[in-house]
Parts: C-alpha cells; sequence; structure tokens
C-alpha cells in the first residue's frame, strides 16, 4: 500500500502502467483511420478536381487525448486508490478481533459493525488473518469463544451472523481461555467494548495489551447503555426506574407502555438531574389500559436492549375477582340475575371467575364477591376466615337470604363473615308501607376510597338491610344515604377485609346496579385488592417468550430451559422473558438483576483509546471506472462519425468536436435524480383544477411518488397492468393510474394508494402527515408495500430494514393495531377466492387493520404487506411482464393478479362479500 497522505493506494504496483503511455501515444498517433471507399465518375475531366473533404493522414491530437485519459482512467482504478485513507495495521501477525456482544452492546449496534467491517478490510488489503473472539456465552452456554485464524472473508462471514446476547458479558471467562494461546508475534488487537466496567475488564485489557499492540474502541461516556427497573407489585401506578452509568450531564428520557397486540398505550418522559444515576418515571393510564400493559420499554437512547425492556406478569396487572351465587341459574338470569349485573360492570377491568367457594379459593384470587349468599357450612366459613385473613377481600351483598341467615344468627359478624352487626328484618323504602321517601345517596366521606365519585342523583334505594348502631359504626362506613343510614360497610380482618352492600346486586332492591356509579364503586374495591403472584415454586416453568439482545420479543430457541426457580438471574441457560403457561406467567427481567453501571476506566499502559466512528476513507475504483466507460463511450461514437458509418453534422469540426465532449460531460455529469424528477410526473397533471377534473371523472388508482425514478416506474407500470386486468376479468372500468405526491396532491379522489417503502424516503412533514391522517379517516385504503421477502416479524422482534423504513416514514402518524390476514376475510373472498397473497416475493401474509363492519363498510385504511406486488402486476407498452417473479413464475404472476383483483373490490365494495355468509342462515330461517 503507498500512503501519500490525502490518498493512498491499495495496488501501487499497477501504477507502472502509467509509464506505458507515451507508447501508447505513438501506436494511435501512426495509426490512421479506416479507409474509406470513394466512388468517381468515369471522365477524364474529373481526375484533376480535389474532395471537399480529406482523410486525415493520422488521428486527430484532441482524440487522441481523450484515449489517453481514458487508458490512465483504466491503469489508476487498478491501482484501487483512496481518498482519505485509513490507519494502516501495524505489525505482521494476524488481527484479533475482541467483540463485547452482551445487551450492552445492542443500542449502538450498527457502529460495531461498521467499525469490524473496516478493520476487516485492513486486513484484506494486507493479506492478514483475522482472529475472532467474543465475550459473551452463545446460546449453548460457551463461554470465552476463540475462533482459528480465518481469513478476511470467512471472518467477514461468521461475523455476519453475529447478534447481541440479552444477558451480560463474562470477561473473566474469555482471559482464561486467551491465557494459553499462543500467537504469532506481532499480533494487533482491537477491542470492541461496550464501554462498561465488569469483573475481569482490567486484567483482559492488559494480556492484550502485553500480545502485541491493542485499540480499546468504545462509545462515548454519554451514550453508554441504560437499564429498565419494572414498577414494585402492587404499586398504584404504573412506573418504573430507569438507571444510568453516567452521572454529571441532564438528561430526558421516554419510557413507552405496550399492550399484547402490540399497541402503545401510553408514553412517559422524565429528567434526569446532572448528579442522579437513576430516575423515576410513571404513566397516568386507566386502570383498563393499566391492566393490558405487558411491556415497558426505554424509547430514548441507549435503551435499544434487553435490559431496557421490562416485561409485566400477572404480578403486576392481575386483579381476578370470583364471583358465587347459591342459586347459579337464578343469578345468571338477564337483568334480573345477581351475578349479571356483577359481570357486567367487573368484565372490562378483572378477571372474573365462577364456581364454588372451594372452586374459587383453590385457585388465587384478589376478590371474592358473595352476592346474597346465606349461612355459611362450617368449611367454607374457615375456609373463608384463613383467606381473608390472610389478606383476601370478601365483598358481600344483601338479599333475602342474609335477612333469613340474620334472622337465624341475630346478625353475627363472626358467623356471617360481616363488617357490622345487623338488625334483623330491612327497611322498606318504597311502596304504602314505606318509612318515608326512597333513599338518595349523599357525599362519599374523605376516608372512603369512594371519595371523588360523582354520585348520581338518579340512583335511588328502595330497600337495604339496617346495621346496628354502634360508635365505630361511622368509621366502617364507606357510603351513606341521606339520612345518615350506612349504604356501604367494611371493616379490616386480619391482613385482609370484609365489605357489604346493605342493598342487592341486582335492582330488585335499588337501581344502584342500573348506573354507571355502581362501576365505579366496584372498580375502586378492585383496585383496594391485592394482586395475587404467579407462584412458580417446585415446577419448572416452560419459555413461553424470550427477549433477544435488542430488547424484541421472540420465539423461544431450542437451547432455551425452563425456569425452576423464580430468583434466577438471566443467563443463557435461562434468557429473559416470560415462562409458564398462558394463566400462569413469570416475567424474568434483566435490569433487575444487573450490578450498578459504571464506565470503564483502562488503567493499562500503551492501550490506544478511540470511539466508534465511520471512515472517512472513500474507494476512488467505481467512480474512475465509470467515468473511463462513460469516455470510451463517447469515444465509440466519435470514430463512427468520422469513419462515415454515422452522418456528420456540416457544424461538427474539429472545434466542434472538442465542445461535443464538453458538452456530453456536462450532460453525463447532471445529477440522474434531476432528470428523473422531471419524467415521474408524466401522465399525472400538475394543475389542481384539471388534477381534480380527470381524478374524479374517472376510477383510478393512484401510488405514491417516492423520488427514486426506478421505483415509482414500477409503480406505475403495475398499477397500469392491474387496470387492464380490471377492465378484462370485472366490471371496473378503471382509467390510467396516476401518482400523487403527499402534501401536494388531493388524495380523496383515489379509493386505493399503493405506496411502496424505500430507504430513501423521508418522514412525513406536517402538511404530508395531515393529507394521509385525514385519507384514512375517511375511508381510504393505502397498501405498503416493503418489498422485501417477509413481513410482521411478531412482536417486536428484529425489525427488517423495510419495517424500519416504514417506522422512520410514518412517524407521527396515529397508525391503527394490525394483525395478519384471518383465513375468513373479506380480502380472501372479495373476487377470487384466496389462501395466500404472493407479489413478485413470496413474502407472508399481509397485515390488515382490524376494522368492524360498521366502520368504513368494514374496510380496513391500512394494509402493510412485503411481496413486491407492483413488481408482479408491472407491464411494458406491448402488455408484456417487466419483472420475473419467484420462486412461482407465471403460476405466481397470475395469483398476484388475482391479489390486485380482490384488493381493489374490497376497496370498491367494502364488506359486501362479508354479508353474503349470512346468506345460508337467512334461507334457513326462511324455510322454517
Amino acid at each position: 500500500m503507498l500512503n501519500l497522505g490525502i490518498i493512498a493506494f491499495a495496488q501501487p504496483w499497477v501504477l507502472l502502467g502509467l509509464g506505458a503511455l507515451p507508447v501508447l501515444w505513438l501506436l494511435l498517433r501512426v495509426t490512421p483511420p479506416a479507409p474509406k471507399r470513394q466512388l468517381f465518375p468515369a471522365l477524364r475531366l474529373l481526375l484533376g478536381l480535389k474532395p471537399t473533404e480529406e482523410t486525415p493522414a493520422r488521428t486527430p491530437w484532441w482524440l487522441l487525448a481523450l484515449r489517453m485519459l481514458i487508458a490512465a482512467l483504466l491503469v489508476v482504478a487498478a491501482a484501487e486508490p483512496l481518498f482519505n485513507p485509513s490507519a494502516w495495521l501495524a505489525g505482521r501477525g494476524p488481527l484479533l478481533l475482541v467483540i463485547d456482544d452482551g445487551w450492552s452492546a445492542a443500542p449502538r449496534w450498527e457502529d460495531r459493525v461498521t467499525s469490524w467491517n473496516q478493520l476487516i478490510e485492513r486486513a484484506e488489503r494486507q493479506q492478514r488473518q483475522v482472529i475472532l473472539a467474543t465475550t459473551a456465552e452463545d446460546t449453548g452456554g460457551q463461554t470465552g469463544l476463540i475462533s482459528d485464524q480465518l481469513s478476511p472473508a470467512q471472518a467477514r462471514e461468521r461475523l455476519s451472523a453475529l447478534q447481541p446476547k440479552p444477558w451480560p458479558v463474562n470477561r473473566r471467562a474469555l482471559l482464561e481461555s486467551l491465557t494459553g494461546l499462543a500467537l504469532q508475534a506481532g499480533t494487533q488487537a482491537f477491542w470492541l467494548s461496550d464501554g462498561l466496567a465488569s469483573d475481569g475488564a482490567a486484567e483482559l485489557a492488559t494480556t492484550l495489551q502485553r500480545l502485541g499492540s491493542l485499540t480499546l474502541i468504545s462509545d462515548p461516556p454519554t451514550v453508554l447503555a441504560k437499564t429498565l427497573l419494572p414498577p414494585e407489585h402492587g404499586a398504584q401506578n404504573l412506573g418504573a426506574i430507569v438507571r444510568r452509568s453516567v452521572i454529571g450531564a441532564a438528561e430526558t428520557v421516554a419510557v413507552e407502555a405496550y399492550a399484547e397486540n402490540g399497541r402503545l398505550l401510553g408514553r412517559s418522559e422524565a429528567l434526569f438531574e446532572p448528579d442522579a444515576g437513576e430516575v423515576s418515571v410513571s404513566f397516568d393510564l386507566p386502570i383498563e389500559l393499566r391492566n393490558e400493559a405487558v411491556r415497558l420499554s426505554l424509547a430514548s437512547a441507549g435503551g435499544r436492549s434487553a435490559a431496557g425492556v421490562a416485561l409485566l406478569d400477572e404480578r403486576w396487572r392481575r386483579r381476578p375477582v370470583g364471583l358465587f351465587s347459591p342459586d347459579r341459574l337464578a343469578a345468571d338470569k338477564p337483568l334480573l340475575g345477581e351475578l349479571f349485573f356483577l359481570e357486567k360492570a367487573l368484565a372490562p377491568f378483572s378477571e372474573l371467575r365462577r364456581g364454588s367457594i372451594e372452586e374459587l379459593l383453590s385457585r388465587d384470587l384478589s376478590m371474592l364477591i358473595l352476592a346474597d349468599s346465606g349461612t355459611l357450612s362450617p368449611e367454607e366459613h374457615d375456609t373463608l376466615v384463613d383467606w381473608v385473613e390472610a389478606g383476601g377481600l370478601l365483598v358481600r351483598f344483601s338479599g333475602p337470604r342474609l335477612l333469613d341467615a340474620v334472622a337465624a344468627t341475630g346478625g353475627s359478624p363472626q358467623a356471617l363473615l360481616l363488617p357490622v352487626r345487623l338488625r334483623p328484618g330491612d327497611r322498606l323504602l318504597t311502596g304504602s308501607l314505606a318509612w318515608g321517601q326512597s333513599g338518595t345517596l349523599a357525599d362519599f366521606p374523605p376516608d372512603s376510597p369512594f371519595h371523588g365519585l360523582a354520585g348520581s342523583t338518579e340512583v335511588s334505594i328502595g330497600r337495604q338491610v339496617l346495621a346496628e348502631p354502634s360508635l365505630d359504626l361511622a368509621n366502617k362506613t364507606w357510603a351513606r344515604l341521606e339520612d345518615g343510614t350506612p349504604l356501604v360497610t367494611s371493616a379490616p380482618q386480619g391482613e385482609g377485609r370484609l365489605v357489604l352492600f346493605h342493598t342487592s346486586a341486582n335492582s330488585s332492591w335499588s337501581n344502584l346496579p342500573l348506573s354507571g356509579l355502581f362501576v365505579d364503586m366496584l372498580r375502586r374495591i378492585v383496585e383496594v385488592s391485592e394482586g395475587v403472584e404467579a407462584s412458580a415454586e417446585g415446577t419448572s416453568l416452560p419459555p413461553i417468550q424470550l427477549l433477544n439482545g435488542f430488547g424484541h420479543v421472540v420465539s423461544p430457541w431450542s437451547e432455551a430451559g425452563e425456569l425452576t426457580d423464580p430468583a434466577t438471574k438471566p443467563s443463557a441457560a435461562t434468557p429473559p422473558g416470560l415462562y409458564g403457561l398462558q394463566g400462569e406467567r413469570r416475567a424474568v427481567n434483566l435490569g433487575p438483576n444487573l450490578s450498578e453501571l459504571a464506565p470503564f476506566e483502562v488503567t493499562a499502559a500503551g492501550v490506544i483509546q478511540e470511539t466508534y466512528q465511520r471512515d472517512q476513507e472513500t474507494n476512488l475504483l467505481t467512480p474512475l471506472l465509470t467515468a473511463a466507460l462513460l469516455l470510451a463511450t463517447l469515444d465509440l461514437l466519435i470514430a463512427l462519425l468520422l469513419r462515415g458509418l454515422v452522418q456528420k453534422p456540416r457544424f461538427l469540426t474539429a472545434a466542434g468536436s472538442t465542445g461535443a465532449v464538453l458538452g456530453f460531460a456536462l450532460l453525463v455529469s447532471l445529477p440522474f435524480g434531476a432528470l428523473a424528477q422531471q419524467s415521474i410526473y408524466e401522465g399525472t397533471p400538475q394543475d389542481p383544477e384539471l388534477f381534480a377534473l380527470e381524478a374524479s371523472n374517472e376510477t383510478r388508482l393512484a401510488y405514491v411518488l417516492t423520488g427514486v425514478p426506478s421505483i415509482d416506474r414500477v409503480s406505475e407500470a403495475g398499477l397500469t397492468g392491474l387496470t387492464l386486468v380490471l377492465r378484462q376479468r370485472t366490471s371496473i372500468t378503471a382509467a390510467a393510474p396516476f401518482a400523487v405526491q403527499l402534501g401536494r396532491d388531493e388524495l380523496a379522489f383515489f379509493p386505493l394508494l399503493y405506496w411502496p417503502v424505500t430507504r430513501e424516503q423521508r418522514p412525513l412533514d406536517a402538511t404530508a402527515r395531515q393529507a394521509v391522517a385525514d385519507y384514512m379517516r375517511n375511508g381510504g385504503t393505502i397498501v405498503f408495500d416493503l418489498q422485501e421477502e417477509r413481513v410482521g416479524r411478531g412482536l417486536g422482534g428484529l425489525l427488517t430494514p423495510g419495517e424500519a423504513a416504514l417506522r422512520a416514514i410514518t412517524a407521527g402518524l396515529d397508525l391503527p393495531p394490525l394483525a395478519p390476514i384471518d383465513p375468513d376475510h373479506v380480502l380472501t373472498k372479495a373476487f377470487y377466492l384466496l389462501q395466500d397473497f404472493p407479489g413478485r416475493l413470496q413474502g407472508g401474509l399481509p397485515w390488515v387493520e382490524n376494522v368492524g363492519e360498521e366502520q368504513n363498510d368494514g374496510v380496513a385504511s391500512l394494509i402493510i404487506t412485503s411481496g413486491d406486488w407492483a413488481g408482479a402486476w408491472a407491464i411494458d407498452d406491448r402488455g408484456a411482464p417487466i419483472l420475473p417473479v419467484t420462486p412461482g413464475g407465471e403460476r405466481q404472476r397470475e395469483m398476484a393478479y388475482r391479489v390486485g383483483v380482490n384488493l381493489v373490490m374490497y376497496a370498491l365494495t367494502g364488506n359486501y362479500k362479508a354479508d353474503q355468509v349470512h346468506v345460508p342462515f337467512i334461507l334457513e330461517r326462511l324455510g322454517q
């Protein structure tokens, strides 16, 4: 390698070819152009005449200069010139790459990939071997892995499969493996570090330095990885704690809460004070949304890792409520039974269970409700006493059976498990024998869990049981009527609590169960109860879902073991994730099991320290070859002109040829994007009024302009092909498709908008974002095509390039939740009967918004595919396909056309086909 400062040559010996340029000049100079046949008339008179044009005896100087330039470009390109070359590897031994691949390397993993590729490229130029070493255990539990000496190509291939692990590094194990390693003298080591201190880090740096030389590359201290700790069990508010390793600068962090289907429930931010190492983040969410939360994730810098995610199991959100009534059949009657009203009120925010008292208490319960039950059997009584005193919450409702039990026992609180002693009989507030007017609710006391609820004036109590007056009755009252009589009383018993509603759970004694206040009161009582934990003691829980190094939820891999001890720390044997069964799950989180974070400070002498940064080196091989190819094309054109094989214009003299050369060079130097930008709008009116007129007069499909000419041409050709198929096979007489620019063109004219996703597209501006949101809200359907082999890798799976580009493009849009298309979806039968949805690529099933039949006629506003549908539909001017389809060939193209027909029919007709599934049942009823 020849390094000249700002320019270097990887193959400098090739430059010797420049010495042959003078010889080439002489050879080209003495070689005349090819002879030209000239016919003369057989008249002696014409023998002395000279032709108007003369053939030169040698090649023109400017053409010689052009050809010399082409030769020089080829020689210089073969020498592989490098602009701003990177440093030369020291020594002559192999290149040793030590890579931290634990959880803390995930947030800036792309920087590590760039760095090792740059180092391997240096080794390849110097023909050096490469040794790879990783510091984290692999999925099989092996530590201290060191490869043999590999060629640069082998090392690059092996590293292409390397991903960060969702557990900490084990540098001590690698240190032990390096102890007995015999390396060639002059080995240069590069340690791609995560920047965090750990056991054995200092000793590993010293050992690597003794092998030859060591360069430690790590992240700047301000961007080191952060950890997220889940909230405490039973906490009233959903929140988390964020920890960082560097103290001394203020920093804002954001945490997001997600539901099980990936829906974003909320986002909260907090500020690290300059001297703070941790900060608390809380979410202000309704109880319904809080119970849906299954995952908290750091959304700020340094949080994209397994330690930046906290999984929540039933310990954080579970409030199982048991319902019991002696007469189950009567209690279930709609609008009459006690359990009917309780289920309707509790179902939105609680997990409900039914059964006998023994069956209900055989599992963990947060709260048990007895709807008008009478005298309990001794076994039931003792079981309930033990359960309440251990922390359970027992809620009872009054009714005829409870009145009979009060008469039989004298209203003893101990015998009936009541918070207060009751008087025999009941109080009737309506009818001819009523004591007075119907009872209305008073304001809730300040110490009541119902405090703050707005009491409804429409709630009236017609009948109630009365409590015996006592000195502490007021302290046990949570709700009372305006005349002061208790409506809801409560008293602690052991670690638990007893609650009594002095009216019934159905509408026979009051209209309280018919009101929204009843729902709010039960919700407050549920919040008072304790959440239950899924016990893993003595059992082995298999993995359900695991976290990868980036913090994405993925399916368990085969090497992952079962969880036998709830206190087990995450490792290769038991990675962080969810274990157990769907009903009883245990979350294993990495963040709480990590020691205090601290940056790694190098103490070994002679260690070079750098940060991850992209080399400024630019290989000029491709630009030089491109320039040589363009000039060679120009030389061929000039040679044809000089030979007379192409008609030469009169003005093209030697000076004119020089001008033509400069003009052609100027033409090819124009940005191709600018020329393409002028052509991609062809066929679409630019005047807004003309655009609206032509778009509304006929049915048209539309596609979004991406600014990438090749993609836009395929989109236009694809929708043109689909339009032709629609005309041939359906009653749709669609016109030529339109290209639309978001934020400039009105979208409301088009029922379907095809949007190919490219990495070159930038996030939408405010105008374009509002246009897209209005289009989706008003019934339009957008088809995002990622144009890659796969879409939708699951809940938080590793994003593909297309999915990452889609997330960047749609940032700021309120996108609806999506799910893979169901086999019974209308799209599978809108015109053709389909089982899969291929395009040019055999992608996965499309993801579709779940909508009800009452919303936009059941038409989804958003569909995401990955099969490159437009590529399969695309045709040229003669109607022939442009692009090949893989792997199914023309059969797959036919299925892609059927997918397009179903897509357009679905966008135009809505849930029409969904209604047809009811026809057999309607005919059957008519026959009866």
